[in-house]
């Protein structure tokens, strides 16, 4: 910040903070909006603060400096913060939202009441509240709790802000340790890494070195030990070869090779990891996935070893039957999928779009279903559950839904000892399922029902580690129908023709006729793709397909980062197509308002919403401190606190949007995206869109994208766990 000042004259600046209009509690960068003393109008001052809130007293020392975008500011290099002591201070801060129960009306209602001694009131007479015109026994516990609570975050926020960590995750630290949080990262600072989502190893490392623990203390060694085979399950790992594993712990720790193989000798000794082979090269597996993978692939022997739970079924007179019934003719590779499926106690039915997967699925249903076959239908995500209730007109839940998670251990209350209750289980989008949650769903199948498993093998796979269909279809340890023949009506679409160009290493067909759901808008440089996207997104779909901007389109980014990622993205479209109003409430980074597009990124089982879920928001209570959203009708609360659980979704990468589907999908492809351009990534998000595709960006990408066929491989051994090394795919019907 000051080199961005330098040559500058520095200057003083002192005043009451009006508005945190943006703060990165993580590294503390901040953006207010501070009534300074000898200014008139409001002053823009940029700077570092490591809490900040509306109404506290700031002195800073900086410089002016005129921003090309936003104008008159001023930098700051020193910016110290206090807790108000005047009237108007006290007001601002709580109303800023800090504590639930409090907002700007009773803020205002306090402070006339009690004036300056409002904060020690709160504490030492809490009973007093109730004397102010509105504030019964439940909104005067609230504020109390509330107090209290901010009480303690503000203690685990000086911790470690002393220990050199940033404050955005003191209220996940408190709410996952409690009043107990300083001891407990005392005892073992590795813990945050392990146990707060979102704090990595190096910030806990941080934490651990500021308490005195040696760079070549064994908790430490061990900790970066899982930490490294923790960071390859995000890249969708179970294991890693051993020499990976200790060149990348070494790296990390910065320690002699020697001292890793010591901590990891501890590490297998107590059985947090697990020595095996893949492929012939030894290899390290976390425990829990490698027992995992071994009880899917024991499971699925066993269940395909059996006999279909129903009696046997004439496939000569099904097949009739069922035509009758639909009114659609099967083709010859559906009518034979059919039979096979009639006669499996597990099958896997793959393949693109437009050839007939639900047509099968729905078939097999029929027949099933009239010989009082029960039937439970589920899929990872909402969207894709909400699809499939809506292609059988059957109930359909999320995994999660069907499995009922247990919010106080957070696992599921289905097991082996509570199983479904169904004789055929049908999973859709299967290619998106984890090791943890397919052996979580295979726990809780019962011993005697059938299972399908539907989905397309060429997506990309979960996002969690493993890549269990592409393992089931290559170990050939279970009956596969790989449809492959486009039918007519779907071939009409550019969307799906193009689809399967793209998923056979082919360029898609650029030239948009009459009618086309498929078009290409070139754009050679990002700042003309930025400015052609939210074109396209504002005005161009809308005025041609009538589409809803905000509900209907979707824009998919290769990635996260960069100025067409999925974060700058979401900036620039919630300013064009929902800036944002007075209501409004700003939280880690992100502005919501009602009427924003957001998903939620993390599991809930409290809430009963899940990491992927698509909502919009439907009301800010600045006085109660919460946000609500609508997911699929259902209202969610948050408390301005917990809005990390959040981010906007008007663009999301095409890794988030598995599973969904969107009348209109708006991709960005350029050469920025170089990390991330492949052809399973790009056939993925094509797939996404309903009713209409669009590409904007650079062809040079496009064609990067499509010639990049080679898959990242992932260190799963459940292809071996199913009956040896994987082996191709099952030849298509």
């Amino acid at each position: 910040m000051a080199e961005a000042a330098l040559g500058a004259p520095t200057e003083a600046l002192a005043g009451l903070v009006e508005r945190v209009t943006f703060h990165n509690a993580e590294n503390g960068f901040c953006v207010l909006r501070v009534k300074a003393r000898g200014h008139k109008d409001l002053v823009t001052v940029v700077g570092h603060a490591t809490t900040i809130a509306a109404g506290e007293w700031v002195q800073l020392s900086g410089s002016w400096s005129n921003d090309r975008t936003h104008g008159l500011q001023f930098r700051a290099s020193f910016l110290k913060a206090t807790q108000p002591t005047t009237v108007e201070g006290i007001e601002r801060y709580l109303g800023s939202g800090m504590i639930r129960g409090i907002g700007p009306v009773y803020a205002r209602k306090l402070v006339r009441a009690f004036g300056e001694g409002v904060f020690e009131l709160i504490e030492a007479e809490p009973a007093r509240l109730r004397e102010v015109t509105g504030i019964g026994p439940k909104r005067a516990a609230r504020i109390v709790a509330g107090w209290a609570e901010q009480k303690v975050i503000r203690e685990i926020m000086l911790f470690l802000h002393s220990h050199g960590v940033g404050t955005s995750w003191a209220v996940r630290i408190y709410k996952t340790y409690g009043a107990d949080a300083v001891q407990v990262i005392t005892d073992n600072p590795y813990r945050l890494a392990r146990d707060i989502r979102g704090i990595g190893f190096r910030t806990a490392d941080v934490v651990a070195g500021k308490l005195g623990i040696a760079p070549t203390a064994s908790i430490r060694l061990r900790a970066g030990i899982s930490f490294a085979l923790a960071e390859a399950t995000g890249q969708g790992h179970c294991g890693l070869p051993v020499e990976e594993v200790t060149a990348q712990t070494a790296a990390l720790l910065e320690v002699p090779l020697e001292l890793i193989g010591t901590a990891l000798e501890l590490e297998l000794a107590d059985g947090e990891v697990v020595a095996d082979t893949l492929e012939g090269r030894p290899c390290i597996f976390l425990a829990g996935l490698w027992r995992a993978e071994q009880a899917i692939a024991e499971r699925l022997r066993t269940l395909a070893a059996g006999a279909p739970p129903w009696p046997a079924i004439d496939a000569e007179k099904a097949v009739p039957w069922v035509e009758g019934r639909t009114g659609l003719a099967l083709a010859p590779s559906q009518r034979e999928a059919l039979r096979l499926a009639l006669a499996s106690k597990v099958l896997v039915i793959t393949g693109g779009p437009g050839v007939g997967k639900t047509t099968l699925v729905n078939s097999v249903l029929q027949v099933l279903r009239a010989k009082g076959v029960e039937v439970a239908l589920c899929a990872p995500t909402g969207r894709a559950a909400k699809r499939l209730s809506d292609s059988t007109g059957l109930e359909a839940r999320t995994i999660h839904r069907l499995l009922e998670t247990d919010s106080k251990t957070g696992g599921f209350k289905r097991d082996d000892t509570n199983p479904l209750a169904c004789e055929l289980l049908v999973v859709d989008e299967t290619s998106m399922v984890d090791v943890p949650l397919l052996r979580a769903l295979l726990r809780a199948l019962p011993d005697g029902a059938a299972l399908l498993l539907v989905g397309d093998v060429d997506q990309l796979p979960s996002v969690g580690p493993g890549q269990v269909l592409a393992d089931i279809i290559g170990s050939a340890t279970v009956p596969v129908v790989r449809l492959t023949e486009v039918f007519r009506q779907a071939a009409q679409s550019q969307v799906i023709t193009n689809a399967h160009r793209i998923n056979r290493g082919q360029m898609p067909e650029l030239r948009a006729g009459e009618g086309s759901d498929f078009f290409f808008v070139e754009a050679d440089e990002p700042e003309e793709g930025l400015r052609k996207l939210l074109a396209v997104v504002g005005q161009r779909i809308p005025a041609r397909f009538g589409l809803d901007p905000v509900r209907d389109v979707q824009v998919l980014c290769p990635m996260n980062r960069g100025g067409l990622g999925a974060r700058s993205l979401n900036i620039e479209l919630q300013a064009a197509l929902n800036p944002p109003g007075e209501l409004r409430v700003e939280r880690f980074g992100w502005t919501y308002g009602v009427g924003d597009k957001v998903m939620q990124v993390a599991n809930n089982y409290d809430r009963d919403v899940f990491n992927g879920d698509l909502g919009v928001v439907s009301g800010v209570d600045a006085e109660e401190g919460e946000l609500t959203v609508r997911f699929e009708g259902r209202e969610v609360s948050y408390g301005f606190g917990e809005l990390d659980e959040l981010v906007l979704a008007y663009a999301t990468t095409i890794h988030k949007s598995q599973g969904s589907e969107y009348p209109a999908v708006v991709i960005p492809l350029t050469t920025q995206h170089y990390p991330m351009l492949a052809r399973n990534l790009l056939y993925t998000g094509v797939t996404r869109g309903k009713r209409l595709v669009v590409l904007v960006g650079q062809r040079r990408a496009l064609g990067i994208a499509v010639r990049n066929g080679s898959a990242r491989r992932r260190w799963s051994k459940l292809g071996e766990w199913l009956g040896g090394a994987p082996r191709r795919l099952a030849e298509p019907l």
